[in-house]
């Protein structure tokens, strides 16, 4: 069996008068993520990895912020392009573990439900599925709540 690893990474700025996209699910919470599309950083950062293990460039060569077709854009349609780029090369994801750094809002209670929300996008059970929340301790951009920022390490297995 081939395998290989990816890893990838996305930040994006909180803002006022946006809504909050993590994991594919909408949070409540005062501030969201700028971005040309709905700026999930959670579901950016895998797309990243999953390209990345199959060495097929990154998520802005493949969904360009250049491109009108994906303002606003809903980030699990992304990732289930990708998933479908991934299929076409001979991959499926074996299992995903990422890290949202985020101040606030607490992420950890919606964890169960991010992870059912992405499952069946990428075919995988929820148990291939890990996310983690962590603090900067008040450090940096995201310790100051200027934005948040999502790391993801992914096993993709040839078909």
């Amino acid at each position: 069996m081939k395998i290989r690893v990816g890893m990838g990474y996305d930040v994006h700025k909180l803002v006022p008068g946006r809504a909050l996209w993590l994991g594919g699910i909408k949070i409540e919470h005062d501030l969201g993520l700028l971005g040309h599309s709905d700026a999930d950083v959670l579901i950016h950062a895998i797309c990243d990895a999953l390209l990345g293990a199959a060495n097929l460039r990154d998520i802005g060569y493949h969904f360009p912020d250049t491109d009108p077709a994906y303002k606003g854009a809903d980030s699990k349609v992304l990732l289930a392009q990708t998933i479908n780029i991934l299929k076409a090369e001979g991959w499926q994801v074996g299992n995903i573990d990422a890290t949202i750094c985020a101040e606030r809002p607490k992420i950890n209670p919606h964890v169960q439900a991010m992870k059912e929300c992405l499952s069946p996008i990428m075919h995988i059970s929820t148990n291939d599925i890990s996310i983690k929340a962590t603090t900067t301790e008040r450090l940096g951009f995201t310790g100051r709540e200027e934005g948040i920022s999502a790391y993801a390490v992914v096993l993709i297995e040839k078909v």
